[in-house]
This record gives C-alpha cells, structure tokens and sequence, in this order.
C-alpha cells in the first residue's frame, strides 16, 4: 500500500503478487476473470467463527457468526451465505478481521471497525458492541494497514508507525504499560521505520523496513520468540529473525515469518502441531516448518492453532489442528507437517485463517473456504462441517438443496425446514405407524445429501394406528 516504508526490491516482488495475512486477511490485486465488480473478491479474512471478503468495486461482504455484529448488517443473526456490511457499498481498500470484530481500510486511509467491543477494540472511545462500521478514533486518514486481535486492534500509519488500542492485560499494546485504551495509542519504539502488522490472541508482531520482526506482549508460550517465557509491555526483536523475513503472521498463541528465500519460520504454541516442525513442542524461539525452506508466497496463521502458506505455483498446504476440517485434505487427523489442501494444487492468489476454517482467494476472484461450518462461516449456505475446499455462495459456490435430517418431527415442521433447506416436499405417503399421526417416520433421498437448488424430498408419515 502507498505510504508504506520501501523495502528492498526482493522483498517488494514478493509482496506484490500476495496477500500478506496480518491474523486474518489483507487485500491483493485485483484477480482477471469475467466475474462482474460485485461477484469478484479481491480480498478476504477469516475471523474465529466468521468471514468477510471484499469485492473489486471495493465493497464488504461478510457471513458467519454474528453474535457481537461483527458481519456488520445491522443484526446480531448467523449468516450462511454472503451479506453487504451496512455503509461499505464502496471504498474500502483492504479488510481484516479479529476474533469477534472486524475493520476496513477505507481508500482515504481511515479505519473503520465493528462488532465485539468489551475492550475498546473498535477504537471509538466506547466499549459499546457495533452492529455497523464506525470510525476509529483519530484514524481518518494516514493509515495504510490494519490488524484486528482478539481483544485488540493495530494499525500501521503510511509514516511507517505502529497505533494499537483495546484489551492491555498482557501488554499486547506495546506502549510500556497494562492500561486498557479505548483509542489509539502509539507502540514505544515504533512510530516509524515498519511495513507489515500482526495481532495474534494477545500478542502483537511487526516487520521493519530492514526485514526484522519484533513482538510484544503475552509470551506464556514462547509466542514473542525472543527465547524467554516473560511478557513484554514493549517491542522485543525475536531471536534470530532480525533481517530476512518478508511477511508475518500471527496465531492465537504463535507466530510466523516468511524469509526472502520463500521459507516459513514459526514460533510459540504447538500442541496442535501448527509450528510445523514435525513435533508438539513448543519453542521461543523460530524454528523451521517441515519440507517450507521455499517456494512460499504467502502464510496465514490461525485464530487457534493452525497455519497455512500459499506456494509460489498457486497451491495451499497447512498444518497443525484439524478437530473440524480446517486443514482441507479430507480428514481431521491433527498433522504437525505440511499437507496438500484437496484441490487447491494452483489458481490461488490469497488465504486466510480463522479460528476453526480456512479459506482461499482463487486467482479468478472466487472464495472456497473449508472446517468449521456450525455458525455459517463457510459461506455455502449451510451449517455443515467441510473437510475439503467448497465455494462460497456468489463467490464460485451456489445455493444447493442439502437434505434436512426431518425423522421423527410433525409433517408441519418438517416442510418448513425442507424449505429452509433449498429444497421442496416431493410426494408424502402416509403409513400405518405406532408414531403420533403426521409424524416423518422416513425421508429420501438421505438426509446430508446435497442437490440442485429445489430438489423434492419425499416424506412417510405416520397415519396413526
């Protein structure tokens, strides 16, 4: 982005063709294809339990969980498919999102943020939850990076400084103290010479002009990687990594670096295997992902404990928790190396992390996203749990049937939910039954089964003795 400190010419091609993920998701250029402005996203952002994309006409769409209305409509209601973010019809150059609240970076160089905001990380002065965007304290104009935490926000000023404001318990500020701020405060040391911001839970990381990376705040897990266990209030250097490294990420209780030579280094918490190294043992210090010394683009590192790096050739892999599927190869074997998304072996151009799924930006500005789906943070207009890559709704994927699991509910009942569903009551054939009269006693096809958008489910339902 303008503004931003100049970094040496290598480090500037490879962040010219990525998305470089700051906990969640930041913005690349705009994908070619024959999608229309506001069917193309150019960028996304994964959250704990939801997502948010933003379009070429520079748009923010948002689905998911929704409780603290962090997708921004207005609501507090889950979303399963794709809703505008009230006010953000245009505008926005890059998103991101934390664990329970979202940001924008609008093209002014402002900053916009809604949703969760027990500790102040929205920034405006309150800590008032927001159902819609409202502006940063002080933070109109002059920034050109933003990264969301879990109880905190940062922002990277175009002067190559580093604001942050929200939850301080631990000192994920970086001002020197364990004051919560309800707005911006400057990070001690950092008003200038930074090109790229991270928040993980409650720790904060930037990458400096010179390729060095520096963290601060909780370190119970070695997630600062300055080789101690001991809380910083203030920018620590992290062993090892003072120049060299392109890109950041940072996990809920980890962190990651991206060297020049297109290898991934990470840090902190591994009990879910998301360092990659082939182990559980956590370290404070970097060590080297498995089989990642090069040939990476991109590295996006998850609100919990999984990680993920986009190669060079366009194609995904990721490690560690994989509980829900997060992972995309199929299964929800936990794996403490580096394995192949299903179907992603090319065509991205971005990824993002959250909590409990994983998504992907393809090159012709579509979305797949994977794991977790109980609140709708998948985006295919169910609630269904994907162990492989599927397409968000107006964004590659379309609105399919997926048969309800209606046995043993009144017919009433039942057909409200077939509706629900996407799909439309076929023939109903009434049995003689011990079940209570108009009771589903069986359906087809199965229930789970997917199909095109208003296939017939048929239904036998009791008649009563």
């Amino acid at each position: 982005m303008t503004g931003v400190i100049p970094l040496p010419a290598r480090v500037l091609a490879l962040l010219g063709a990525v998305a470089v993920i700051a906990c969640s998701g930041a913005a690349v250029a705009s994908p070619s294809g024959s999608r229309s402005a506001s069917t193309r996203a150019t960028a996304i952002a994964a959250g704990g339990l939801h997502t948010c994309l933003l379009t070429s006409a520079g748009a923010v769409k948002c689905w998911g969980y929704n409780r603290y209305g962090q997708l921004g409509d207005g609501t507090t209601t889950d979303r399963h498919a794709p809703v505008a973010v009230s006010g953000l019809a245009g505008g926005v150059a890059a998103i991101a999102a934390g664990y329970d609240h979202t940001c924008a970076l609008t093209s002014a160089g402002g900053v916009e943020c809604w949703g969760w905001n027990k500790y102040g990380q929205l920034g405006d002065g309150t800590t008032t939850d927001r159902r819609r965007p409202v502006d940063v304290s002080g933070l109109t104009s002059g920034v050109a990076a933003i990264a969301p935490g879990g109880g905190h926000t940062c922002a990277l000023t175009s002067a190559g400084g580093v604001e942050c404001w929200g939850d301080d318990e631990v000192g994920q500020l970086g001002d020197g103290t364990l004051t919560q701020r309800y707005t911006p405060v400057d990070v001690s040391g950092l008003t200038s010479g930074v090109a790229a911001i991270a928040a993980g839970a409650a720790h904060t990381c930037a990458l400096t002009s010179a390729g060095g990376v520096k963290c601060w705040g909780d370190d119970e897990l070695g997630q600062l990687g300055d080789g101690t266990l001991t809380q910083h209030y203030a920018p620590v250097d992290v062993s090892g990594l003072t120049s060299g490294v392109v890109a950041i990420a940072a996990g809920g209780d980890h962190a990651c670096a991206l060297t020049t030579a297109g290898g991934v280094k990470c840090w902190g918490d591994n009990t879910g295997g998301q360092l990659g190294d082939g182990t559980n043992e956590g370290s404070s210090t970097p060590v080297a992902v498995s089989g990642l010394t090069s040939g990476v683009m991109a590295i996006g590192a998850a609100r919990a404990s999984h990680t993920c790096a986009l190669k060079t050739a366009g194609g995904v892999v990721c490690w560690g928790y994989n509980v829900d599927g997060q992972l995309g190869d199929g299964t929800t074997i936990e794996r403490t190396a580096p394995v192949d998304v299903s179907g992603l072996t090319g065509g991205v151009a971005a990824i993002a992390a959250g909590g409990v799924h994983t998504c992907a930006l393809t090159s012709a500005g579509g979305v797949e996203c994977w794991g977790g789906n109980t609140h709708g943070g998948l985006g295919d207009g169910t609630k269904i749990d994907r162990h492989r890559p599927v397409g968000v709704i107006g964004f590659g994927g379309v609105v399919r049937c997926v048969v309800p699991n209606v046995l043993g509910e009144p017919l009433a009942k039942a057909k409200t939910r077939i509706a629900r569903a996407h799909c439309r009551v076929g023939t109903v054939k009434r049995v003689a039954s011990r079940k209570k009269k108009n009771t589903v006693v069986g359906e087809s096809p199965r229930p789970g089964k997917r199909l095109r958008k208003g296939a017939r489910v048929n239904l036998t339902v009791s008649r009563g003795r």
